[in-house]
């Protein structure tokens, strides 16, 4: 517990008015009426409440002497991270030839009278070239061979029932990485016994370490078995490989095992031609400003030189930023460190607060016999020095479900429409001083060594401030640290697979902790067990209510309060880990609902957020230790009031 902090003058309003009255009394004796209609008392109340102010900012001096410790331990503000997202960009037609869409293209979501558009900007160079099919093979299951088909001429795309494994592969003239392929089929029905909106059928693009799968945008010839397109979104590692003799970019459909509820082949289809082009392509993006080649000034030979960025606060976990000095020979880049302690005279660091956007050079300390010590090297004299490769914005703003961004912000010729397939999340805000504050003290305590699960939890949050929550257990001589990453919301409904954190931060967060466990501790990183639970409630309306609104906001109120991230749960942290949900819980989330007169039936169902299954009904839901919740599938029906 902190220890309390005094205020330097403890008055108020009320003090104040009430000395001022005291000495009136006693100066002007002939002052007599004291009544809040005399102009004199009016006075007396509007300059109280003008030193009521002056000692409330008076009294902040301890708050800022308290930030200036702060910074004299290292404390540093953990800036924003932006979200990410994959936006796929749609040409107007086919390529006939290359088009580029370049790194730096904006794209963000609609202007509306309530809110600005949310941008993002694309991090790489994405070129669509145009394809064709020069190259076509079926192999059976087993096969070690593929037989050679023209790509015209009726052929079977599979063998004769289809078998788990057969294989069409389709080889285009170059590889489409990060392009959308539309592959046309003219053909016969002949493979029935499928659904036509969900084939048995794994489309999948060679790499030359294996075969990556292809989200398929659409397909419209219900499984080959009608004249169509089949659009698949090619992986960026797409190459060109040998396949039987032929030099091509390779593509297959890979008929899946029976499974239960799939329909299944009992014929193949006849594949009668088969063309290829490219009309679309996805690259990645950030919610960010991205700033190339910012020079931030010259030198002055000086040591302990401190540089402004322009744009800031920088973003985090977009990378290190690389400053450069001009020299002679050109830009030579130096390192960025955490601190000067063990910097030498011809060490090239230079540390970087992303929060305030500032690049420090390393200072000299005059030591205790006279003599200096330079800790780091000083840019020359009249040096150029610049920031490259950083970026600025971010947030929790970036947070958006699927299908948001739909608004091209920078002209791109041939492009004509933009979007993401995918949910964009891992926006978190900058960290605020009261939350520096409050980890003060834990940064005192652990000093970049993790004992407590407290300091694993504390060093974890700094290493990726992108994760909404983590959380640290010991089990077994192992201990786990449990990772929620932020995920896109709308209305407090959250995509399952958004759940799962990002490889890259998980394998970052490990390399860290590795460094600051103890010898002999074995530490993991993972994210948290899910139990599902599904709310069945029915309620009675009040007289002239909305029905159907009511019931919108009941959904919504059942998504927002059983909700494993920060804005959810019974106060607004996130569910707790390991706590269970309890029918009279949702009983309050219900009632408190506007239009709603009763709650007259409340059922709990756990459920399988994995296979989309709802399991059996229990009066309360138990929930792990160390385990969360995830809303699934809610149901709600109002009724009218007296029935």
């Amino acid at each position: 517990m902190p220890l309390p902090t005094p205020d330097l003058d403890d008055r108020r309003y009320a003090d104040l008015v009430r000395d001022a009255l005291r000495l009136v009394r006693r100066s002007c004796p002939e002052w007599t009426d004291h009544t809040a209609a005399d102009p004199g008392v009016t006075l007396v109340e509007a300059f109280a409440a003008m030193t009521e102010q002056l000692l409330s900012r008076l009294n902040r001096v301890p708050d800022r002497l308290h930030v200036k410790f702060l910074d004299l331990i290292g404390l540093r503000l953990v800036p924003p991270t932006p979200a990410r997202v994959p936006l796929t960009f749609w040409l107007s037609s086919p390529a006939k030839a290359a088009v580029t869409v370049p790194r730096g293209t904006e794209a963000g979501t609609a202007r509306t009278e309530a809110a600005e558009p949310v941008v993002f900007t694309t991090t790489e160079t994405l070129t669509l070239s145009p394809c064709s099919v020069t190259a076509v093979r079926t192999r059976e299951s087993g096969a070690a061979e593929s037989a050679g088909r023209a790509a015209s001429g009726e052929f079977p795309a599979f063998s004769q029932p289809p078998r788990a494994g057969d294989e069409l592969l389709v080889g285009l003239d170059r590889a489409a990485p990060g392009c959308a392929v539309r592959l046309d089929f003219t053909g016969r029905t002949e493979g029935l016994g499928v659904a036509p909106a969900d084939p048995p059928l794994a489309w999948e693009a060679w790499t030359g370490d294996g075969w990556a799968p292809c989200a398929v945008g659409s397909d419209t010839t219900g499984g080959l078995n009608r004249d169509g397109a089949v659009v698949v979104h090619v992986p960026a590692g797409h190459r060109t490989d040998l396949v039987d003799g032929a030099l091509a970019g390779w593509l297959r459909a890979r008929v899946l095992a029976a499974g239960e509820g799939r329909s299944y082949y009992t014929a193949s289809p006849v594949v009668g031609r088969l063309g290829a082009s490219t009309v679309g392509g996805t690259v990645d993006a950030v919610h960010a400003e991205l700033v190339f080649d910012e020079v931030l000034g010259a030198a002055t030979g000086v040591a302990g030189q401190v540089f402004a960025v322009r744009t800031r606060p920088l973003l985090a976990g977009l990378g290190s930023p690389v400053v450069e000095v001009g020299t002679d020979d050109g830009w030579q880049e130096w390192t960025e460190v955490d601190d000067f302690a063990d910097s030498g005279p011809e060490d090239r660091h230079f540390r970087l607060d992303a929060a305030l956007g500032e690049v420090s050079f390393g200072p000299v300390v005059r030591e205790s016999d006279g003599g200096l010590r330079w800790h780091g090297a000083v840019p020359a004299e009249g040096a150029a020095v610049r920031l490259s490769g950083h970026a600025t914005g971010g947030g929790s703003a970036g947070n958006l479900p699927r299908s948001a961004i739909s608004v091209l912000k920078s002209s791109v010729p041939f492009v004509s429409a933009v979007e993401n397939r995918e949910a964009a999340h891992g926006g978190t805000d900058g960290e605020t001083l009261e939350e520096a504050r409050g980890r003060a003290p834990l940064l005192l305590r652990t000093r970049a060594r993790a004992v407590t699960a407290e300091d694993y939890e504390a060093l974890a949050a700094q290493a990726v401030p992108e994760a909404a929550r983590v959380r640290c257990v010991a089990a077994g001589g192992v201990v786990k640290v449990l990772v929620v990453p932020v995920a896109a919301q709308e209305s407090g409904r959250i995509a399952f697979a958004d759940l799962v954190p990002p490889p890259a931060l998980l394998d970052r967060l490990a390399r860290k902790l590795d460094e600051v466990r103890l010898i002999g501790t074995r530490v993991s990183v993972e994210p948290p067990r899910y139990r599902g639970v599904t709310v069945v409630a029915r309620l009675t309306a009040r007289p002239r209510a909305d029905r159907r609104q009511a019931h919108d906001d009941a959904l919504d109120a059942l998504y927002r309060y059983l909700n494993p991230l920060p804005g959810g749960g019974p106060d607004g942290q996130g569910w707790p880990f390991g706590r269970s949900v309890r029918t009279g819980d949702v009983y309050g989330v219900l009632q408190a609902v506007r239009g709603v007169e009763f709650v007259e039936d409340v059922r709990l169902f756990t459920a399988d957020p994995v296979l989309g299954e709802r399991g059996s009904e229990q009066q309360n839901v138990t929930v792990e230790p160390d385990s969360l919740i995830f809303s699934f599938d809610h149901q709600v029906r109002v009724e009218e009031h007296g029935c």
